[in-house]
């Protein structure tokens, strides 16, 4: 379990929030599968929710701000120290911004950006709310990582904006993203088996104490499966919708709770 009331570091993911039609119906559904505590903003919020467990923060609930026709999906966020130096680096670096910097209220300033192989993913300059709350405890964010078709672009990318270093794991175009000689998520190509014209995406990873269980319960409250279940190294996955379609993973938690 880690705790955490300050700042993470840059470019670790420091949030993750989904964007949905309806966000009620998005409650109701995180509220019965990992039991938070979801807390509606006022309307200077523009519709948002946050998410607590324990009542610490582990997440967002937001209204779609883009095209109707986007789908529903996970969104993570890069820790920064400064969002508007880090929007500079990821233009510099071939990217493009897609909203903001801007600033959130005094909760901090956000940035959403499209990186070199088409991935999105956001920035959070942590003020009032340094960034989440809770991770690796079940029913809260315990990996996140990056899959993509090109993964020399997408390793040079992210290594010219937040200075990663790579662990690179053998016989895998895979490798572990680390700042500060700590791992903060994963980077690597999708595999044969991933069915042309996947998108470049970053990935959210819930962790749970029990995965056949908590995929069961995301079927039962109208999510869909994604993926077969599987086992890993880290534990048993299984990749899963929500009710309105957004796609996420459980795995098996290595701390629980």
């Amino acid at each position: 379990m880690v705790t955490r009331d300050t700042r993470w570091p840059a470019g670790a993911p420091c949030w993750v929030d989904v964007s949905v039609d309806d966000v009620p119906k998005a409650i109701a559904f995180y509220q019965a599968l990992f039991g938070w505590d979801v807390q509606a903003g006022g309307p200077e919020a523009g519709g948002y929710a946050t998410a607590y467990l324990r009542g610490r923060i582990v997440a967002g609930i937001r209204p779609k701000s883009g095209a109707p026709h986007a789908p529903s999906a996970w969104t993570v966020y890069l820790a920064t120290d400064d969002a508007d130096a880090t929007a500079d680096a990821i233009k510099a670096a071939g990217g493009r911004l897609a909203q903001g910097p801007a600033d959130v209220m005094d909760e901090g300033r956000s940035a959403l950006a499209i990186d070199t192989t088409g991935a999105l993913f956001g920035l959070w300059q942590g003020g009032k709310t340094a960034g989440l709350g809770l991770a690796n405890e079940a029913g809260s964010l315990t990996w996140n990582e990056h899959l993509s078709w090109d993964y020399d672009a997408a390793r040079d990318f992210y290594a010219a904006v937040f200075g990663y270093e790579f662990q690179d794991m053998s016989g895998f175009h895979y490798a572990m993203l680390t700042v500060g000689g700590r791992e903060v998520g994963g980077i690597g190509r999708h595999t044969e088996a991933t069915p042309a014209g996947t998108p470049a995406a970053w990935s959210t990873y819930f962790a749970v104490e029990n995965t056949d269980a908590a995929v069961a319960t995301a079927v039962e409250l109208g999510g869909g499966i994604v993926q077969p279940l599987r086992d890993s190294p880290y534990g048993r996955i299984g990749v899963v919708t929500d009710n309105q379609g957004a796609v996420f993973s459980l795995i098996t938690s290595p701390h629980p709770g």
